[in-house]
């Protein structure tokens, strides 16, 4: 018995004192929120306060020593991510994450994004301020990965920490620059379907805006062929693998002192991208002397794309301008290594490169370039064409001068500097939305845009070897589309179609007209807003379209056919409003049966593979109010019953009964119990959450939550048959600047601003954010010393 008890007691000591060191090292990858930290090349201390929410305001000397401490920071919170995103560009993903990820690589290597930078870094001017500052940036990034504690992401993965390098941030910004292109997307499914149906389909599908939907206005007065697989399949398929969130759409608008109750100029902005854990943005409020920002970083982006201070206010959404363009190449008849170009035959670039592979052999890949771009052949094992497509893309073509524009609108103290800063936004195409404490609001469409030969559509693979395809000419940046001060007294941006500068239209992938058609009724029937009211209408969840697609659906339906509770239902749905409460039953009925419409007019002509690819553009969204006024579409008949024609009708009643039969077996026959928080649900994933065992300490959610695809609220999601609609992308945050109050302007982020498990800020903010609740974007010094419970002190080393 002494024996066994000595054991026992042996056992116990044993696993107190695992259990001791095992908290005592989880404790050790803890962010350090305050105490004191030596950073090397300070001039002076540097004081940090975190606020209740972990947002960091950093107090320093000079510009130099406050972006050192937000490198430091910034990077205790987000190195993860930080990493994820340097890689991409450069094809190191496989390196941690296995075999999987091999041909996203491949595709990312092959869009050049690392061959620009390269280019970029041989002629950068060293000695200007944006890249001392960005070294300044990074060399507090390096001085947590020298000393700091390495987050529990790198021990899972087997991965080691290594310094960061300017090269990083511009390989970063390509990444984000391709995030937000569409025409990947596009091109290739639109050529497929042309050559497999035709035109008399083509043209009853919404390529072009609508010219009769809601067109952001312009204000320039001063004052105030045959492909045999699916290219675009494979093309999202491999995106689909990447292990960090899109850039998808937007809302935002400014009001004029006019609109507002205070006299005052109020921005409100909430940029939608994919949702992931962490969530995209990290918050800083920087202050040195003459320099002041409260921002919102990219991880391993020095400059806030984002970002407010007393003078003024900036926000973005995407612009959704075309600047990727396909081309069919031409091989040579007999000589493999040349292709056809409008003067003569020209020899391939031949580019070779290699990708490490976690648990894995290398593997090297060639691929090749022509004038118009690399080759997408070859790339994807699945990504086969009878003809070699060649990807042009703005970005890669002209040169990178981002990162100075992100300099100069961040370091503007009025309207003009904040202008003359935007003409350097080559790639991505953004509508930077401006409002000032002068009383000025502007919008302008930033991109380095292209004139292509009248009556030629960039919606298709166009013709390499001609001369006629090509681009004539750049355009100046003043004929970009813009407003300044309009008369109306607002601008406003929702991703949809801008109108004509000099008579002619932007080729783009806008959105539908949903959102813009609510924000310009909103803005327009009312004066006087103040920011509780702004921020009551940036959490909208009523559609401005889909109940007048509803009472289209139900004019067709055959009443004849339907039973009783079905015909009550039809009657509960005509009077729908088109607002997504979680209680709401009508939205649940609604979308069940607006993808059995979809699925029954478009999916037997594409088949099911290009079907799915429709499904993910923007041009479905756009598709569905445009197929619904027409009353005769070869599209309205199912080709697989010859016997029978169906019209227009017939396909509302067999959609509307497929929809209602779906929702009895997922939720019984009562339709009381089909409401819409048992659809609509967001989870925000964690890439290492995809581990089943580890899901619930990583992702965030899943949480039942109000709002839908296309109205102001926008929460996203795809269509499938499960008729669940898991979202996917949404609000990446929402914030109100309000200058009659600069310092109680508010805002949201969707979990955390720390994307560090162990913090106490990895998702102190979900349930605010599900209950569209925002919190202080403080400002005020005084305030937030008062206020903060962790103070960080960098000393000079």
């Amino acid at each position: 018995m002494k024996l066994l008890k000595k054991i026992l007691v042996g056992l116990l000591i044993a696993v107190v004192l695992f259990v001791f060191i095992g908290l005592v090292f989880i404790n050790s990858l803890t962010p350090t929120y305050s105490g004191e930290q030596e950073l090397t090349d300070l001039t002076a201390d540097v004081s940090v306060y975190f606020d209740a929410y972990g947002i960091p305001h950093i107090y320093g000397e000079t510009e130099e020593d406050a972006l050192r401490a937000l490198g430091y920071v910034h990077a205790q919170d987000r190195l993860w991510q930080m990493e994820l995103l340097r890689r991409i560009a450069k094809g190191r993903l496989s390196a941690v994450f296995g075999a999987d990820l091999v041909e996203t690589d491949m595709f990312m290597l092959t869009l050049g994004i690392d061959e620009h930078t390269n280019k970029t870094m041989s002629h950068l001017d060293m000695d200007s301020k944006t890249v001392q500052l960005a070294q300044a940036y990074l060399d507090g990034i390096n001085a947590f990965v020298d000393k700091g504690p390495t987050p529990v992401e790198f021990y899972l993965t087997g991965l080691d920490k290594t310094p960061f390098q300017l090269e990083d941030v511009y390989n970063t910004i390509g990444y984000m620059a391709f995030s937000f292109a569409m025409g990947h997307k596009t091109d290739p499914l639109l050529t497929e379907l042309r050559n497999k149906l035709g035109d008399g389909y083509i043209q009853d599908l919404a390529i072009t805006s609508d010219t009769s939907s809601t067109w952001i206005k312009n204000y320039k007065l001063p004052s105030r062929d045959s492909v045999s697989a699916s290219v675009t399949a494979q093309v999202t398929q491999l995106l689909e693998k990447l292990p960090v969130p899109q850039f998808v759409g937007s809302n935002s608008w400014v009001l004029a002192p006019e609109k507002t109750k205070n006299g005052k100029v109020i921005l409100a902005n909430d940029p939608h991208i994919g949702f992931a854990q962490p969530s995209v943005w990290y918050e800083a409020h920087v202050t040195a002397k003459n320099y002041e920002k409260y921002g919102y970083h990219i991880a391993g982006i020095p400059f806030p794309l984002l970002g407010h201070d007393r003078n003024l206010a900036y926000g973005l959404t995407m612009f959704q301008n075309d600047d990727i363009n396909f081309y069919f190449e031409e091989y040579h008849p007999s000589d493999s290594t040349k292709y056809k170009t409008a003067a003569g035959y020209a020899s391939f670039e031949i580019v070779t490169k290699t990708i490490k592979v976690k648990d894995g052999e290398d593997v090297e890949f060639q691929f090749k370039k022509t004038k118009n771009g690399p080759l997408l052949n070859g790339v994807s094992k699945q990504l086969y064409s009878e003809r070699p497509i060649a990807v042009s893309w703005v970005y890669t073509q002209l040169d990178n001068q981002v990162m100075d524009a992100l300099y100069g609108m961040t370091h503007a103290t009025n309207m003009e500097e904040f202008k003359k800063a935007l003409p350097k936004i080559h790639a991505p195409g953004l509508n930077i939305m401006y409002g000032d404490a002068e009383g000025n609001v502007a919008w302008w469409a930033t991109a380095k845009l292209f004139e292509m030969p009248d009556s030629l559509s960039t919606k298709f693979i166009l013709n390499g070897a001609v001369a006629n395809e090509q681009p004539l000419n750049y355009l100046d940046f003043s004929e970009n589309p813009s407003a300044v001060n309009p008369p109306w007294q607002y601008v406003y941006s929702a991703n949809n179609q801008p109108d004509s500068v000099n008579g002619k239209l932007v080729p783009g992938y806008y959105l539908p007209e949903n959102r813009a058609k609510r924000i310009v009724s909103l803005l327009e029937g009312k004066d006087k807003w103040d920011k509780s009211e702004a921020a009551k209408m940036i959490l909208d969840v009523t559609s401005s379209v889909n109940p007048s697609l509803v009472a289209e659906m139900i004019r067709l339906v055959d009443i004849k056919e339907l039973s009783p509770e079905q015909t009550k239902q039809m009657d509960l749905l005509k009077n729908w409003d088109g607002s997504y409460q979680l209680n709401s039953t009508a939205a649940t009925l609604y979308h069940r049966a607006e993808y059995r419409v979809v699925k029954n007019i478009f999916e037997d002509e594409m088949g099911e593979g290009l079907f799915q690819d429709f499904l993910k553009t923007h041009l479905f969204k756009r598709q569905i109010a445009h197929i619904a006024k027409k009353d005769h579409s070869p599209w309205w008949d199912n080709i697989n019953t010859p016997d029978v024609k169906e019209d227009k009708a017939s396909i509302a009643t067999v959609s509307f009964k497929e929809a209602w039969e779906s929702l009895v077996e997922d939720f019984g026959p009562n339709p009381d119990e089909w409401t819409w928080d048992k659809v609509h649900t967001v989870e925000h994933e964690h890439p290492i959450g995809q581990v089943e065992s580890l899901r619930t300490y990583f992702n965030v959610g899943p949480f039942p939550i109000h709002g839908s695809r296309e109205v102001i609220n926008n929460l996203s999601f795809g269509y499938d048959d499960t008729g669940f609609y898991k979202v996917t992308v949404g609000p990446s945050t929402r914030r109100i600047i309000d200058f009659s109050d600069i310092e109680n302007s508010i805002s949201i982020l969707p979990t955390g601003q720390s994307g560090n498990p162990l913090s106490k800020h990895y998702k102190d903010q979900a349930l605010l954010y599900v209950n569209g609740e925002f919190r202080k974007m403080m400002m005020n010094k005084e305030e937030i010393i008062r206020e903060s419970t962790d103070i960080l002190l960098f000393a000079p080393k």
